[in-house]
């Protein structure tokens, strides 16, 4: 195998201690392969670090297809009816399928953003790797005590089956679903309780259209419940500023309607962007400054969104629609993911010492990446063969 970690080193190996640790890695006759050491081998395989997939739906999954709505807040309004028609048991084999989905997919750390838990109960029953973001909706300020309420019920739900490769955070969903009240409770909650924050942000034109100006169809919705629509006069970034949102490690979701004075807000607040360039495209929203980003120091990485904004979790093909290539793709699905969940010193990289997370391709198809089929042959969590359809 060619592992990776900056450039290819050929025929590699890596070895994989008892505790799902990195013992070793290198050319092939520079790893040592002690006596009684189980063995797989991919003649025609690369093998590199498990893929970070920043931003995901996993509850989702069974909804692929069923959603053809062609406006963005036409289509937030149908997920949201589709979630109410579904019961608990098909949001978990929902998120079971996408965590499996997402193992053939060579992705080994997922950053779920959800509201039923269903996929912290699939990555735990199944020994995954992630965040599960913990969603609070609550526009109206009257309902603020018993949306605190469900977050902080769910979160000590959440937090019974959490372990060191499975985290719990909170997600106020978007501004055009949270109230102001609300996001600046969530954010003292979070403060307090240590949890890591992810928000949709400046995902769409109508999202800043309702912060600047309280006018567009999220205003009319937030009107027909008889909810008061205050305009903000500034940016969605500023806005979430001032509520105390923004802070090292919120993890912010899009950046898509962004500028230079909102990119300057991010950086210095210390927070991470999970770029989704597929989902923003498809919902007709733009392209995130990528660029941009990355030059105000940033960590940037990519997610997929939800199935039903995309159809698959297929993160070579978002470095593809991100406009990345070779080596350069390679680190957007895997270190730089790791950087912007704070997950680096353990993931992210083939380093000895650190966590046994990695996925094999075809070297026909990853030199140079991205590949031209998404499915590993092997995909390894923690050491732990999680996915492999390629004989050993």
């Amino acid at each position: 195998m060619h592992p990776v970690t900056a450039p290819p080193i050929e025929d590699g190996a890596v070895l994989v201690d008892g505790n799902g640790r990195i013992a070793a890695v290198g050319q092939h006759t520079h790893v040592a392969t002690p006596s009684g050491t189980e063995t797989r081998e991919f003649r025609d395989g690369v093998l590199v670090p498990g893929l970070v997939n920043c931003h995901t739906h996993l509850e989702l999954t069974h909804l692929l297809g069923q959603n053809a709505e062609p406006e963005f807040p036409k289509w937030i309004r149908r997920v949201r009816e589709l979630k109410d028609a579904t019961t608990p048991d098909a949001f978990y084999a929902a998120a079971v399928q996408g965590v499996h989905d997402s193992w053939a997919a060579g992705v080994t750390c997922v950053a779920e953003t959800g509201s039923t838990g269903a996929v912290m109960r699939a990555l735990h029953d199944l020994g995954g790797r992630g965040i599960v973001y913990q969603e609070v909706f609550g526009p109206d300020p009257r309902a603020l005590n018993e949306s605190m309420r469900e977050l902080e019920n769910a979160v000590s739900q959440l937090r019974r089956l959490a372990t060191s490769q499975l985290r719990v955070g909170v997600s106020p969903h978007a501004p055009y679903t949270v109230c102001a009240p609300l996001y600046e409770v969530v954010a003292g909650f979070a403060r307090r309780e240590r949890l890591s924050v992810a928000v949709h942000l400046a995902e769409s034109k109508e999202e800043s259209q309702f912060v600047e100006s309280g006018t567009g169809p999220f205003a009319d919705a937030w009107r027909a419940r008889d909810i008061r629509v205050e305009p903000h006069r500034s940016s969605p970034v500023e806005y979430l500023r001032s509520l105390g949102l923004l802070n090292a490690g919120t993890l912010c979701i899009h950046c898509v309607q962004v500028d230079q004075r909102d990119i300057a807000i991010l950086a210095s607040a210390g927070a991470a962007v999970a770029h989704c360039p597929r989902s923003n495209r498809a919902h007709g929203h733009g392209a995130a400054p990528l660029g941009a980003l990355r030059t105000a120091g940033l960590r940037v990485g990519l997610g997929t969104d939800s199935v039903v904004s995309v159809g698959d979790l297929d993160l070579w093909a978002e470095a593809a629609a991100a406009g990345l290539d070779g080596t350069d793709a390679l680190r957007a699905v895997t270190f730089d993911g790791a950087r912007a969940l704070g997950w680096e010193s353990e993931i992210g990289s083939l380093d000895v010492g650190k966590a046994a997370d990695l996925a094999v391709f075809s070297s026909t198809n990853l030199h140079p990446p991205p590949p031209t089929s998404n499915t590993a042959l092997l995909t390894v969590v923690s050491g732990r063969i999680v996915h492999q359809i390629s004989p050993p």
